[in-house]
């Protein structure tokens, strides 16, 4: 039985891997530079009190590090998730936009959370995608553009207009019901057609991550710890 219903477990098991590669060379390389990197020493004594030795805090700012490397890379890992489902194509980092679906003519471009881009450049985000959906020329002409984060400011599902302050004038760009701003599962339910997709993987990636450090990187009694405390965060984030 495979692990999810709209994704294979190779490709699943490929993009965990990738972003947990990306991880174990972050704290690899945090452990080489670690003293060549400038410390704030100011603020690594204020955070002392915080700590039992100074090896904890050592280890504790090398993961954050480490914690900094993977949320930089959880976006683009929905971003190829989502482009392995059928008819939806991954535009790569760089790409005009993230997401494609010819066939349902959607495109998306996607954070993975809400304030990953924020203030007056929202509006850039706007016109890049009125830019994709209005010209006459646009190869993506009359398509739904969508605004996806993935983890959205509250637990509550939108699908809405996407009418951000322009940072020039203040004033909201005009509503255009092809411009839309829409959580990360809703986005997830559009591109799968499954009501809880998000969910989904989320529950299932605890065995696949434990997979990869197993069969991987041969840790071969690995588990994830507490792991119904790490699980209890999706209903924080998703589930009012």
């Amino acid at each position: 039985m495979p692990f999810l219903e709209y994704i294979s477990d190779e490709n699943l098991i490929r993009e965990v891997k990738y972003l947990l590669d990306k991880a174990v060379q972050k704290r690899q390389d945090a452990e080489k530079s670690f003293n060549k990197n400038v410390i704030d020493p100011f603020g690594a004594l204020f955070e002392a009190s915080d700590f039992k030795s100074h090896e904890e805090w050592r280890n504790s700012e090398m993961a954050r590090q480490c914690q900094k490397t993977i949320q930089n890379h959880v976006g683009t890992f929905h971003q190829r998730v989502l482009g392995y489902v059928d008819g939806w194509e991954d535009m790569g980092t760089g790409g005009i936009v993230d997401l494609v679906n010819r066939e349902k003519k959607i495109i998306a471009e996607s954070k993975n959370k809400f304030n990953t881009v924020t203030g007056g450049s929202l509006s850039g985000v706007y016109h890049s995608l009125d830019a994709q959906v209005s010209p006459k020329h646009s190869q993506f002409k009359g398509f739904t553009a969508y605004f996806v984060n993935i983890i959205p400011k509250k637990p509550i599902r939108y699908n809405d207009p996407f009418t951000p302050s322009n940072k020039d004038t203040g004033a909201k760009c005009p509503e255009n019901p092809l411009i839309r701003i829409i959580d990360g599962a809703s986005f997830y339910h559009i591109v799968t057609e499954r009501v809880d997709a998000l969910k989904e993987l989320h529950k299932v990636l605890p065995k696949v991550i434990e997979h990869v450090y197993q069969e991987y990187y041969g840790k071969k009694d690995f588990v994830i710890p507490d792991i119904d405390m790490f699980m209890s965060y999706f209903s924080v984030a998703y589930e009012k």
